[in-house]
């Protein structure tokens, strides 16, 4: 039979209808949720950071392998592994500003001192440190929104965690508005993920799948003569 000709893994069955459609599902949500939840966790000080990214780049590694070594889809992987990347990065960022400002106590502070530095890579953040109306000092970085538009002596807005969590988020209005742009682009970037990892899904193929789909293009393999 030609079965037994054929060399290499042939992989295991692929599950058909509502199993394929629940484990693609499955595989959606998790690898999208998965960079959001590490773009979030990325956004809590004490060396979090640095959890978040390898959350991030896990989820990364972790869609790019199912969907490209497993489902036989090189071109979902792609778009997974460096999607999800940008997922994390945009989603930290947005989901942090949007609940600092949606739920945040509302603080007026004075800015201290605010100053540009350049990091260990070469690459140049600010740094601002201010004081609020109950005497408290917080120093903020570019996470935090302090850039170069805010002097020491300038009055700024502090939207503070009331569960202690998160460093404020500074704005140099007190206006809680969203920047629809971001958002837009977190949103999209989920949808990407989540879409093309379902899709892969659904569209998967095994090894047994790409050995047929050869032989239609290109006939069966050469042999030669015993």
């Amino acid at each position: 039979m030609d079965t037994a000709r054929i060399p290499g893994r042939m992989g295991e069955p692929s599950p058909t209808g509502a199993r394929r459609l629940r484990n693609s599902l499955f595989w959606a949500v998790l690898i999208a949720g998965a960079g959001t939840l590490g773009g979030l966790i990325s956004q809590f000080p004490y060396g979090m950071l640095y959890v978040g990214v390898v959350v991030i780049l896990a989820a990364a590694g972790l869609g790019a392998a199912v969907a490209g070594s497993n489902w036989n889809r090189a071109g979902a992987a792609a778009i997974v592994g460096f999607g999800t990347m940008a997922l994390g990065i945009f989603a930290g960022i947005n989901l942090n500003e949007s609940y600092l400002k949606l739920l945040g106590e509302r603080t007026d502070a004075v800015v201290l001192e605010s100053r540009q530095y350049t990091n260990f890579k070469g690459d140049d953040r600010f740094f601002c440190r201010v004081v609020d109306t109950s005497g408290e000092r917080h120093e903020l970085d570019h996470i935090q929104n302090c850039y170069a538009d805010v002097e020491p002596g300038g009055h700024v807005v502090l939207f503070k965690d009331r569960l202690g969590g998160l460093d404020p988020w500074m704005e140099t209005t007190d206006s809680r508005a969203l920047d629809p742009l971001a958002l837009g682009i977190t949103g999209g970037l989920f949808l990407l993920i989540g879409g093309t990892m379902f899709t892969a899904g659904q569209r998967r193929r095994t090894d047994r799948d790409l050995y047929d789909e050869h032989r239609r293009k290109h006939g069966p393999p050469w042999r030669s003569r015993q």
